[in-house]
């Protein structure tokens, strides 16, 4: 089995950070009420506004396309220069009457479509420099961007007091900060091929336990900072400390690398001095790595062989599974983040003083819902099976549904209850996808066909935004744009109950399909979505 080097673990270290700061529109609910008072726009408009980031990703296939001609650092450049653009004007002429709705619109919907492209770049280099653990990288490193709210939120409150307002201080964040770490990472970003030693888990166990770590600290720092007395700049260094742990990962493996090849120097100056034995060893090393050489071979035939049809092109929508597969997704992960972009007045509606607190939970419980899917992907394949990642995806999306029903009762506890539920399943969705795309229809047009699905999200942000927008304005009758008590989002929040089951039911029948195929498939017993894959 080829081992990961030092190369590898820190392509996957700078995948990690460009994950943690690829979510700059999560901070949107923090300053919307903001953004609704300065450019006097309703809450319907403001809705609108949050559908425009994710509009970008209709577009986001062109990062798919990028990355099979140009390097992938190139690539996560040009994702960072597009936030810089449409948060940096933002930034720069918020307050000017000349910065037009339709200009912030089309400036939001630019930074949403560079998110595509730095997203792309993490998941290749996850798939191609982890060959054997492709699965576990990627919902390591896809786990971190759920911290991107809690990240900024963070770095926002120890921000010295330049004069500016709230919302400008989280656009020149947003503006700024994804193109630094960018710019900091771009050495790492390149495909290596997978190294000839023996394979190691340390590594990915080493990993898993400084994964936890930060959730811990985020999590302390949402619910927990004032009870300790922990101040926002502790906890922002205390981020940044658990941020750079991972970079000891390929520091102590390049020290190993470094070793053996010293004490595989010395071996060789010992044998001159013994032809007989020198022929013997040569003998026997240029075997080994035969032997290795060919059993990565079978395993990577029998990969190939259990993956199946690749599917790309037209040829993924004119599939009945893709179709089930895009909207049970866009009636559970994307509702999901659409009930996240309106965490904000959610939070004013209820009388919330601080709608960061309820941001930072959700962002934090993201984190884990995120991390849940790379360990059970490493603990089953380490049995020789793994887990459907539809029939994971379904039994995600029923906690989903129940938590939209429970907050219909007006009680706060409830409300922060079911976001961290949401938050979680959320997250845990939302990785496990990337996943069951290269499950579902191949790898080799991976890049492409994520970033079709991805575009249920901007056309779910239309949909459910926009009612959730219309229902609030209802109830805020003649009170201008702002509506108080729980009956605010008690319709909205029974309708995206109910959608919510749906998508279970849709995401139930995709899996109850890809078993009965796969049992169709295979002769002899075997275990319902155990190392095959669904085509």
């Amino acid at each position: 089995m080829p081992s990961p080097t030092s190369v590898h673990w820190l392509s996957l270290v700078g995948s990690v950070w460009l994950q943690t700061i690829n979510g700059p529109n999560s901070d949107f609910p923090v300053y919307s009420s903001q953004l609704k008072d300065v450019k006097g726009i309703s809450q319907v408009q403001l809705n609108f506004l949050a559908f425009a980031s994710d509009a970008g990703k209709l577009l986001g296939w062109l990062a798919g396309v990028a990355a099979l001609y140009v390097p992938l650092w190139a690539v996560a450049l040009v994702g960072a220069a597009f936030g810089l653009v449409g948060y940096g004007v933002q930034f720069l002429f918020l307050e000017s009457p000349r910065l037009a709705y339709w200009h912030l619109f089309s400036l939001t919907a630019l930074a949403g479509n560079g998110i595509c492209w730095i997203n792309t770049v993490c998941y290749l280099l996850c798939i191609n420099n982890f060959p054997s653990d492709s699965s576990v990288a990627v919902s390591l490193a896809t786990s971190y961007l759920g911290l991107s709210a809690k990240f900024y939120t963070t770095m926002a409150d120890t921000l010295p007091d330049l004069g500016y307002s709230s919302a400008k201080k989280y656009l020149l964040l947003n503006a700024v900060v994804p193109m630094l770490v960018t710019l900091l990472v771009v050495p790492s970003l390149r495909v290596v091929r997978p190294g000839s030693g023996k394979r190691t888990d340390v590594g990915f166990l080493a990993m898993f336990a400084i994964t936890l770590a930060t959730g811990a600290c985020a999590v302390v720092g949402s619910i927990g900072s004032k009870s300790l007395g922990l101040s926002s700049k502790e906890h922002m260094i205390s981020l940044y400390v658990m941020l750079a742990v991972p970079l000891l990962i390929p520091v102590v493996l390049r020290v190993r690398e470094s070793m053996a090849k010293i004490r595989e120097a010395a071996m060789w100056e010992n044998r001159v001095h013994d032809l007989c034995s020198d022929e013997s060893m040569v003998e026997m090393e240029v075997e080994v790595p035969s032997k290795e050489v060919e059993v990565v071979e079978k395993e990577q035939g029998v990969e190939l062989e259990r993956e199946g049809e690749e599917v790309g092109g037209l040829r993924l929508l004119r599939r009945f599974d893709f179709w089930l597969y895009f909207f049970s997704y866009m009636f559970s992960g994307t509702l999901g983040l659409v009930f996240l972009n309106n965490l904000g007045q959610i939070a004013e509606s209820r009388g919330l003083s601080d709608p960061s607190t309820l941001v930072s939970l959700s962002s934090s419980f993201g984190f884990f819902g995120r991390l849940l899917p790379a360990f059970l992907d490493y603990y089953t394949a380490k049995s020789g099976y793994s887990i459907s990642r539809t029939a994971s995806m379904a039994a995600l999306m029923a906690p989903m549904a129940g938590a939209f029903f429970l907050m219909l009762h007006p009680l706060d506890m409830l409300l922060y209850t079911s976001t961290a539920v949401i938050g979680t399943c959320t997250g845990a969705i939302t990785s496990v996808a990337v996943s069951a795309t290269s499950e579902l229809f191949g790898t080799k047009n991976f890049g492409v066909n994520h970033n079709v699905l991805v575009a249920n999200i901007p056309v779910g942000s239309l949909c459910f935004g926009y009612l959730a927008g219309l229902l609030y304005q209802r109830e805020a009758g003649g009170s201008g744009n702002r509506c108080v008590g729980a009956a605010c989002y008690r319709d909205t929040f029974l309708l995206w109950g109910l959608t919510c089951a749906v998508g279970t039911g849709l995401c139930t029948a995709l899996y109850a399909r890809c078993t009965k195929r796969t049992n169709g498939d295979k002769k002899g017993p075997e275990v319902s979505g155990a190392g095959s894959t669904v085509v």
